[in-house]
């Protein structure tokens, strides 16, 4: 945001979408909104995991 000379860019968002759009495209649709927002949920933890180079083993491992 301070600094002019740097171009904006969204490809991050824009691939961080795009798992939803290619799920929408290979079943038609989302049978019902609940099983969209679980998807939703779990590709973002998913990504979140990547991101923060923590294991999806380790992340949903269940508390003891």
């Amino acid at each position: 945001m301070d600094y002019a000379q740097v171009p904006f860019t969204n490809n991050q968002g824009e691939r961080d979408l795009g798992m939803s759009k290619v799920q929408q495209k290979i079943s038609g649709c989302f049978r019902s909104m609940q099983g969209a927002e679980i998807f939703c949920a779990l590709r973002s933890d998913l990504l979140t995991c990547l991101k923060h180079q923590v294991g999806v083993g380790e992340a949903f491992k269940k508390p003891v």
